[in-house]
């Protein structure tokens, strides 16, 4: 049977140790978390400055195409000149702009630590359809074809309705194949007298465009109020749904005002075999920190300038690329005014009665999800010095262990069984001190 999906989204170097202040992150970036880490993970991007904003949703819609549908609550009706078909490439690019990632360091020799390295300040790089036939009239089913129009692939009509009954009705009588049980999550968005934007794919133009999969949709409108209706989504699944939410504002972090946001556990140290089994870990942790905190926070995963990056996942957007996105208001002499803030919700209807409300602030504080692995010294240690080193390497391998499994939950037992420790029992041979100063001639 085919799978009927009806998405609902809205206006949906090794580097040594600086001061924070100079250098926020360091290390070689390795691994990251993206969305393929989850099935059917929903993506939106909002680009929004003052009233304006630009919705881009993505379409992970499984299943033949003429079936699928998309319907969005709007707080304002809006012309075709207002929607777009976008690039799914763009959402790509933020996802691995902001994934959560895993950073290594290698410990120097420990009898030949290098010199001191001074830097006073840290400069960020400059980045530049038919006719139909209905057993009930539009004005019989309260329902008004506010515009009706095709973009790209997609035949696109808003909709206003006086009730969730004859919205439903009329969706049905126009061939759109939604699940049981749509009138009921209708109904608080008539009551705000809402839109509904409509869309399903136009097969000819699908066809002749010869595309593989459903590219995203983009609307652009100006309203007051910052929001994100996501109840509707929860029609289609009992369980619990995974959605990324890249925010993109001009002034800083973009918050939620209606539920808690937690920054997910970051900046600890991960025993070294985590690089291997990075995207089990980092679902492990989530699902932990999830259920710790009751099921009902938002998790920050990211927030960062997008004119540079530190360690980098990939490089900061383009000036094309960050129009694409729907930044509006990118100056090129000021490619610093475009803050994104990535958001990781996990929601079903027990949990996330009330859709989602947000606010821009001007908070510039910097965060990613990042995980540390330090390997190491193995090679021959010739001090005294070197001694000490491995029992504290000891410790804080056991330190590792007991902080993976704290946040996955996972057996310390079987985690400490994949661990290279050292060996703390090593026989130290002392070098004479002169060969140490002239280490080139001794090799």
């Amino acid at each position: 049977m085919k799978k009927i999906l009806l998405t609902v989204a809205i206006l949906l170097a090794v580097c040594l140790s600086f001061p924070q202040q100079v250098w926020a992150f360091c290390g070689f970036y390795v691994a990251k978390a993206d969305t393929k880490l989850y099935n059917q993970a929903s993506q939106v991007i909002i680009a929004r400055k003052g009233d304006r904003t630009v919705l881009t949703m993505a379409n992970d819609y499984q299943g033949d195409v003429k079936d699928f549908a998309v319907v969005v609550p709007i707080p304002v009706s809006v012309t075709k000149d207002q929607v777009n078909v976008g690039n799914p490439k763009i959402l790509e690019r933020l996802d691995a702009f902001s994934a959560p990632r895993l950073v290594e360091y290698y410990d120097y020799d420990p009898c030949a630590p290098p010199l001191p390295i001074y830097r006073t300040q840290q400069e960020a790089p400059n980045v530049a359809g038919g006719g139909r036939r209905g057993a009930m009239s539009d004005q019989a089913l309260g329902v008004t074809v506010e515009s009706k129009f095709t973009v790209g692939e997609y035949d696109i009509v808003v909709l206003s309705a006086k009730e969730s009954q004859g919205l439903e009705t009329w969706l049905i009588q126009n061939g759109y194949k939604i699940p049981r049980g749509a009138k009921e999550l209708l109904a608080p968005y008539i009551r705000q007298k809402m839109k509904f934007f409509v869309a399903r794919v136009n097969l000819e133009e699908y066809e002749k465009g010869g595309y593989v999969n459903l590219r995203p949709l983009q609307v652009a409108y100006e309203y007051p109020k910052f929001m994100l209706p996501i109840r509707l989504g929860m029609i289609n699944s009992k369980k619990e749904q995974d959605l990324i939410i890249y925010l993109l504002s001009d002034t800083g972090q973009t918050e939620l005002t209606n539920y808690r946001t937690v920054k997910i556990p970051s900046n600890v140290d991960v025993p070294e075999f985590v690089e291997k089994q990075f995207g089990d870990f980092y679902k492990a942790m989530f699902t932990r920190s999830y259920e710790r905190e009751g099921k009902r926070v938002a998790f920050l995963e990211y927030a960062w300038n997008m004119g540079w990056c530190d360690p980098c996942a990939a490089e900061p957007l383009t000036p094309d690329e960050l129009r694409q996105a729907g930044v509006f208001w990118y100056d090129p002499n000021r490619p610093s005014d475009v803050f994104i803030t990535r958001l990781h919700v996990r929601y079903d209807r027990a949990h996330f009665p009330e859709d989602l409300r947000f606010q821009n602030t001007p908070n510039q504080e910097l965060f990613q999800g990042r995980y540390v692995i330090r390997h190491p010294f193995r090679g021959p240690i010739s001090c005294e010095a070197g001694k000490d080193y491995l029992r504290k390497t000891r410790q804080r391998q056991e330190k590792e262990a007991q902080t993976l499994a704290i946040l996955t939950g996972w057996d310390i037992n079987k985690i400490r069984r994949q661990i290279d420790f050292v060996n703390v029992h090593v026989k130290i041979e002392e070098t004479p001190w002169w060969r140490r100063l002239w280490p080139e001639r001794n090799r």
